[in-house]
């Protein structure tokens, strides 16, 4: 039996220019790895969960760093670690609810080596899946989390086809907050998604958690102005504050004016596959004033149509509370 002390063998190619990558990307196809910062990445190949031929290894390439201002508000480079996020003026300025989102992110070593891009693209964190089993999401014909003696306690309330799993990024709810849009490059061109449709759910994708396919790369997210300098609100609830995924998180946007609300977004994380836009609370509080009373009028309304596994019940007052605290805040 091989050892698990040690990573497999496999070939390394370390591009330093995007046009490299991508016919790399090409080539290899499904055999190939994309790896950024490799926080997600070295898990799986170590455990001997997944295997794969090939790392593309894109941390050389320094056009996918940074973060610049543009004519409609700002581009982030995939490859920007979650620390400049953080640090970064136009962000903390305009866009805080994602450098908290970002700040919240395991640990500080964490967050100097991983990526946005890596935030947003990393799989689920189901340990029936990561130990290898063959769950619906691993090709096999059973849901391990989803019986009544499965380990449940931090799986989805929402949208479970077959795959109960929980997203596990604290920054794509504030990306899907502010309305980003992901762009996409492989060797056929650019496309562009926004941020609610890069994230895919087990119903349209039981194998992909993203909408990236075999040659393409992520290379940047791009966020608008449309929610510069708007009320933010972020906060995730984990069992640890450093480190740990989140139990439940939130990432809000509000316009507000004269005290009410002209329009908003609100995202929750960690409580299906993908980031949960809470579209009817959103409807509900548009010309509310945004204040406790109107939170305390919507926030049952944020869980409709959960579906509570055994052991995961704690999720629906949790996510109530902290809609209720992102309208009041």
């Amino acid at each position: 039996m091989p050892s698990h002390d040690v990573m497999p063998n496999m070939d390394l190619y370390q591009p330093v220019q995007v046009e490299d990558a991508l016919a790399i990307a090409d080539r290899l196809a499904e055999r190939g790895w994309l790896v950024g910062g490799g926080q997600d990445t070295y898990g799986w190949l170590k455990d001997r969960a997944k295997s794969v031929e090939a790392l593309i290894d894109l941390s050389g390439i320094e056009s996918l760093r940074g973060i610049k201002e543009t004519a409609d508000g700002i581009e982030i480079g995939a490859l920007t670690t979650l620390t400049e996020i953080t640090g970064n003026d136009l962000i903390t300025q305009r866009y805080s609810v994602l450098s908290d989102a970002a700040g919240r992110v395991a640990s500080p070593q964490i967050r100097n080596i991983g990526t946005l891009g890596g935030n947003v693209s990393q799989d689920v964190r189901c340990w029936y899946y990561r130990r290898g089993l063959d769950c619906y999401r691993a090709g096999g014909n059973l849901c391990y989390a989803d019986t009544p003696e499965g380990m449940n306690r931090e799986h989805s309330l929402f949208e479970a086809s077959r795959c109960v799993a929980a997203s596990p990024s604290d920054t794509a709810p504030a990306l899907v907050a502010l309305d980003a849009t992901m762009v996409i490059q492989s060797s056929g061109g650019e496309r562009t998604l926004a941020a609610e449709d890069y994230f895919v759910g087990p119903a349209i994708d039981i194998e992909n958690t993203t909408a990236l396919r075999p040659g393409e790369i992520l290379t940047s997210v791009r966020i608008p102005s449309t929610w510069a300098n708007a009320t933010f609100y972020f906060e995730k609830v984990a069992d640890r504050n450093s480190w740990d995924f989140a139990l439940v998180n939130i990432a809000a946007a509000f316009k507000v004016s004269g005290g009410n609300i002209e329009d908003s977004r609100i995202v929750c994380g960690a409580v299906q596959c993908t980031p949960r836009r809470v579209t009817n609370v959103e409807n509900a509080i548009r010309g509310q004033a945004k204040n406790s009373s109107t939170a305390e009028s919507v926030a049952a309304m944020s869980t409709d149509g959960a579906r509570v596994l055994a052991h995961n019940g704690y999720k629906v007052p949790l996510m109530q509370n902290l809609v209720k605290r992102a309208i009041s805040a």
